[in-house]
């Protein structure tokens, strides 16, 4: 195996959306050399694995790295997210981060991508999945681990729980080339893509009664509704952001909580009797929950452990089943359990979250961390981590760090003033986009700051409670 030789200041383990952000502010904030390796063929990450009709589940405008807007601003006029800001097409986000590259990275003369590769375990090189040729890395500075964020699509791994021969099991992606109807269609997984695939089935003009829909665990969503950007957004983001600090400050117990959140059309679930046990970060409109409410044949029993052919046995009990039906997969956990790091260690930069479900966003703000004359100590200070939420409690836990950091950003003069420039730091443009004339926006920012005072007091007691 022939190997050779280079070296760089920086070497960044993946080109997926968190390392792509982490590289973008580093390049704008440092003169660093900065050598990329990924396992795909061209950058995006699991985008290049995701299914055909996936989107962006957040607005378009919270997504990418800060040197370049993603998508056109509009608002979409047709389908389940009319009235709402656009949401990016997985083929989108994929072209986006290619001409980031392109464009910006490689253009810089200061970034070199290296795709189908694998990274050795101790970076010290990394290996050609094509030729097998071995490249040594001599890293003078730091390297920086993308790959935390480890999003698993179904469509990289088999299912898994056992499929009974002859029974026909594919990831979403097979969904536009099946071929042929089938006598019904069992959607298997609660998240964002299950939605996703019930949705695709029921716009594609499958009877709702021919899905079957296998929720292991009931989820709460945030209402994509509540969070918009630009200041067209302005009065529905910061009426909701104060509602939500005014549910913490009155809310008697975790429960009492999410029904305040959900009264204030902050969340979302898929049914008003059910107390979902499951937070994800995951979003949706209120019109896709209507559009998938369709489906009534709902499985709540546990997770999948096997397919026959004419039963499905899950964790409480079995259903039964025809082999002749289509199931489709949509297991894979989109976030990670939670590991215990530190985002800066050492040697090593491990781009983790510090803000609450935008890991874009974290990652530019590592990069500037990085940029600065601190040590590690100091820089850990400003970004204490935020792991990845399973249980509805964890969007608490998940509020009550994210507000600490934003505290300490802000007394910090250089992190403060890169937040005042940074694009993808949305809400904060937002506050600065307001004129101190504007009586009635000025007049919701008080309500904002006050109730956030009150959560902010609140919060420890609840937290307990929760255990």
């Amino acid at each position: 195996m022939d190997t050779t030789s280079l070296e760089t200041d920086y070497l960044v383990i993946g080109a997926g959306a968190n390392a792509m952000s982490f590289v973008d502010t580093l390049l704008d904030e440092t003169q660093a050399d900065i050598v990329m390796v990924d396992r795909h063929h061209r950058p995006g990450g699991h985008w290049n694995d995701a299914y055909s009709f996936v989107r962006l589940h957040s607005p378009s405008a919270f997504y990418g790295v800060n040197s370049r807007q993603l998508g056109n601003g509009h608002t979409d006029q047709v389908g389940l997210n009319k009235g709402l800001s656009e949401l990016a097409s997985g083929a989108e986000v994929v072209d986006y981060f290619d001409q980031v590259m392109n464009q910006r990275f490689l253009q810089s003369g200061r970034v070199r991508h290296f795709p189908m590769c694998d990274v050795d375990a101790d970076g010290t090189g990394f290996t050609s999945l094509l030729s097998g040729a071995r490249q040594a890395v001599k890293v003078r500075r730091k390297i920086v681990d993308a790959t935390h964020a480890r999003t698993e699509v179904p469509s990289t791994r088999p299912p898994p729980y056992p499929v009974a021969a002859g029974v026909r099991c594919v990831p979403p992606n097979d969904l536009p080339k099946i071929g042929r109807p089938h006598p019904a269609y069992v959607v298997i997984g609660s998240g964002k893509t299950g939605i996703d695939a019930c949705q695709w089935l029921l716009e594609n003009g499958v009877d709702p009664g021919a899905i079957r829909w296998i929720v292991p665990r009931d989820a709460w969503f945030l209402d994509r509704g509540a969070v918009q950007p630009g200041m067209e957004g302005f009065d529905r983001t910061f009426l909701g952001l104060a509602e939500q600090m005014e549910a913490i400050a009155a809310a008697t117990s975790m429960a009492d909580l999410f029904l305040r959140l959900e009264a204030a059309h902050q969340m979302l679930r898929l049914s008003p009797d059910i107390e979902p046990t499951m937070y994800r970060c995951a979003t949706v409109a209120p019109a896709e929950m209507r559009e998938v409410r369709r489906i009534t044949n709902i499985v709540r029993l546990g997770h999948v452990r096997s397919i026959e052919p004419t039963r499905i046995v899950l964790d409480h009990g079995t259903v039964s089943a025809d082999p002749d039906w289509l199931y489709v997969d949509c297991t894979a956990n989109g976030i990670p359990p939670p590991q215990a790091m530190r985002v800066f260690d050492g040697d090593r930069v491990n781009l983790l979250m510090v803000r609450s479900c935008l890991p874009a966003f974290s990652s530019a703000l590592i990069a500037f961390v990085e940029s600065l004359d601190a040590d590690d100590a100091e820089k850990n200070a400003l970004c204490a981590t935020i792991p990845p939420p399973s249980v509805p409690a964890d969007w608490l836990r998940m509020m009550a760090i994210a507000m600490a950091n934003g505290q300490r950003w802000g007394r910090h003069p250089a992190v403060s003033e890169w937040m005042g420039r940074a694009r993808l730091n949305t809400l904060g443009n937002m506050v600065r986009g307001v004129d101190e004339s504007d009586a009635d926006r000025q007049a919701l920012l008080r309500r904002y700051r006050a109730a956030t005072k009150l959560a902010a007091a609140r919060l420890p007691e609840l937290l307990a409670a929760a255990g």
